[in-house]
């Protein structure tokens, strides 16, 4: 879908771009304008978060998998991953499974009873995808680390809970036990800790003044003027959905707020009266940081709901990706609310890939073969359930199922699946 774009740069800036700070102190008096942008539907942004319905919880699926003894586990074992999946309550863990065949294998196992439980494997094209993904993983180590270090560097302690490092390590590429298999590796930066509400907590320990830059400041070298670089007043990449109809009062609003002083997110902001304009357009670079330092340039709104402590935000400050649509695109899409950075995407494809995108692409693909063919029935029984009486030791999972021997399959099933 064909969209306009807002690039303020060295052509034609001089209606967005401040010259000076001569109106700081004023526009620190001056309260939030009271602007209500309407949100409008992108249907190729929409198209971003469709194609991957699903996907986390089957990559998450297949971390747990393939680092299990024999790469294999009953679904007990599963549905108490459920939480992280993301699934909707009402689908059951095993249904979920069974839809993609080109990924998961299934077999079964005889608990003490004589029942036979369900049992996953990954099939042997999910397995070697899975080893590239590792490759990439320790590939990446200096950049994961670099971005993590970035998120807490956001932050007003340098400090975040476990739980809401759990929320974004999707985003961020983490590896799903990365509190076991990353954390520990760099002892000299981070540390565990435990917060004074009792729960587990993470905390870096060195401030890197290097990595203190946001993307922003970056790319403003090459696309805004001297003398605003100079004076602070940068603005952000603005672009609009086809048809959005910008208003000449919303216009001549979004004029004046660009030309207000950008406050780095990585810089101390208690100074900012978090009532007028100016404190909001650090809100929306604080934001417009974060998402930069996922790989996808996007995330779920819900993931970001619990930060307003530790990155020192006011009440409601989730209201700027409604206030600012040229800036960020909300998604509705999946039962969910996606938030999307706008100029980190050409039409549907990312402009800066990182690997990992690669590899969830490639594991995107598989589900959507493995259920096309399901649904055209090309796939029959596994022999690992043919032939698993025959061979218990070799398809036998590592894990005791005990039961009374009275439950049926489906049954089992649903105790399992929670």
């Amino acid at each position: 879908m064909t969209s306009r774009w807002f690039i303020f740069n060295k052509v034609g800036s001089s209606g967005f771009l401040c010259k000076s700070q001569s109106g700081f102190s004023y526009q620190q008096k001056c309260s939030l304008v009271n602007v209500k942008l309407k949100w409008v539907k992108d249907e190729t942004l929409d198209t971003v978060v469709t194609v991957e319905n699903h996907l986390k919880a089957a990559c998450t699926l297949v971390t747990l998998l393939s680092s299990a003894p024999q790469s294999c586990l009953p679904i007990y074992h599963l549905s108490r991953h459920r939480g992280q999946l993301g699934l909707p309550r009402d689908l059951k863990l095993s249904t979920f499974i069974r839809r993609y065949p080109s990924i998961f294998l299934e077999s079964h196992i005889l608990d003490t009873g004589g029942t036979r439980v369900p049992c996953f494997s990954l099939t042997r094209e999910a397995l070697e995808l899975r080893k590239e993904e590792l490759h990439v993983l320790e590939q990446n180590q200096r950049d994961l680390l670099n971005r993590l270090r970035k998120l807490f560097m956001l932050t007003r302690d340098w400090t975040l809970p476990l739980q809401t490092i759990d929320q974004l390590r999707w985003d961020f590429g983490l590896p799903y036990d990365y509190h076991r298999s990353f954390i520990p590796r760099h002892p000299d930066v981070f540390s565990f800790v435990r917060l004074p509400d009792k729960r587990d907590g993470l905390k870096l320990k060195i401030w890197d003044d290097d990595l203190a830059v946001s993307e922003l400041q970056k790319n403003s070298a090459s696309q805004q003027q001297e003398e605003d670089l100079n004076s602070g007043c940068l603005a952000f990449p603005i672009r609009f959905t086809r048809g959005f109809g910008l208003k000449r009062k919303c216009m001549e609003w979004l004029k004046e707020w660009q030309r207000l002083p950008y406050t780095c997110p990585y810089s101390d902001a208690s100074h900012l009266d978090p009532r007028t304009d100016v404190s909001e357009k650090r809100i929306v670079g604080v934001f417009h940081e974060l998402l930069h330092l996922t790989i996808q340039k996007k995330t779920e709104r819900k993931n970001v709901s619990n930060l307003r402590k530790p990155l020192a935000l006011p009440q409601k400050f989730t209201k700027v990706f409604e206030r600012h649509p040229g800036i960020f695109y909300i998604s509705k899409k999946c039962d969910t609310q996606t938030v999307i950075l706008r100029e980190a995407y050409d039409g549907k494809q990312l402009l800066q890939r990182h690997p990992l995108v690669e590899i969830r692409e490639k594991y995107a693909t598989m589900l959507r073969e493995g259920l096309l063919d399901r649904s055209k029935g090309l796939y029959k029984k596994t022999t690992r359930v043919d032939h698993m009486e025959e061979y218990p030791s070799k398809y036998a999972c590592d894990v005791e199922i005990r039961g009374n021997g009275s439950s049926s399959e489906e049954e089992l099933d649903a105790r399992y699946s929670f």
